[in-house]
């Protein structure tokens, strides 16, 4: 896989969704993670989409590698994004999912194959690359999803409660295959999850959204601990409530 530095810039960017209207700013070195916490509605996966480019901001810069890709169409973007629903087309069996990573009409390489076949086998999916989504359970449907984003090797990788259908057992060990990923190839991630611990499995900044912006950020360990931002422990339930 390709060694990767790309560092991530929001610069002002605006967008109106609704009556709501956003603000992001956020920098995120090459190689680095960010984990994006926040009540429901705040924005936490329309950052996502700008940065795809599955939405337009009304302004700002979105950066990645020190180059504006604002006007770039999404398939020119230097971005993979994994989603909670997997996106798999139900026609085609495992491995030409996948394969759809490394060439959209399927027109594999045997250097392509090859990086398909490793991807199932790190996603534990080897002996299963025939089947059909519709055989796969939901777990093993996301982890496909996955595997498509290891084949693209892109240097920004966003994950839009990507692990949310997976059990706690599986969750962790494919947090751990990014993070491996991570280690190898100097992606720069930026994940959303409602499972804020999930941020302690990386060397993460935290960004905690709100009302359409970022009002708290910082390590996730000062961020998740006891002495952490007080809207982050109200957020999470673990703000203590002393008795009168």
């Amino acid at each position: 896989m390709t060694r990767h530095n790309a560092a991530l810039t929001l610069d002002n960017v605006r967008f109106s969704f609704g009556q709501t209207e956003m603000l992001f700013n956020l920098q995120l070195a090459a190689g680095e993670t960010g984990v994006i916490v926040g009540p429901s509605g705040s924005g936490k996966s329309t950052m996502l989409n700008l940065i795809a480019g599955f939405e337009t901001p009304k302004s700002g810069h979105i950066l990645i590698g020190g180059e504006a890709i604002d006007t770039a169409p999404p398939s020119d973007r230097p971005v993979t994004m994994v989603f909670q629903e997997n996106n798999l087309f139900a026609h085609l069996d495992v491995f030409s999912n996948i394969g759809l990573g490394r060439s959209p009409a399927l027109k594999l390489t045997e250097q392509d194959k090859a990086a398909i076949r490793t991807a199932i086998d790190r996603v534990e999916l080897t002996g299963k690359e025939h089947r059909k989504p519709e055989e796969l359970s939901g777990g093993e449907r996301q982890r496909v999803a996955i595997a498509r984003a290891l084949v693209r090797d892109k240097p920004v990788l966003l994950l839009d409660e990507a692990f949310a259908s997976l059990g706690p057992a599986l969750r962790q060990q494919m947090l751990d295959l990014i993070a491996a990923l991570q280690r190898e190839t100097g992606i720069t991630i930026l994940m959303v999850t409602h499972t804020p611990e999930d941020a302690l499995r990386f060397s993460s900044t935290v960004f905690f959204l709100k009302d359409g912006e970022i009002k708290e950020q910082g390590d996730a360990n000062i961020m998740l601990s006891a002495s952490g931002p007080q809207a982050i422990r109200d957020y999470m339930g673990t703000t203590e409530h002393k008795s009168s």
